[in-house]
């Protein structure tokens, strides 16, 4: 029975992981491509990305992207 209690967590934890890193990866490019190329914006969030990982690609969602999308459209 904890064998089962093991994968199971195992399971999760591995979603998690393969979740977070596709968001991460979606953040990138998402900065990468539609961020303006004005001053150093897209440098800067592009190496917060880079550099805090998750919690970067978290940053960058809640912060900046609803403003971009507000201020350019896309």
């Amino acid at each position: 029975m904890a064998m089962i209690g093991l994968v199971i967590l195992w399971l999760i934890g591995v979603l998690i992981s393969v979740g977070s890193a596709a968001f991460w990866i979606w953040m990138l490019i998402d900065c990468l491509t539609k961020e303006s190329s004005e001053g150093n914006d897209k440098i800067v969030w592009a190496l917060v990305i880079v550099f805090t990982h998750c919690l970067g690609a978290l940053i960058y969602y809640i912060v900046r992207r609803p403003e971009r999308i507000r201020t350019l459209g896309a």
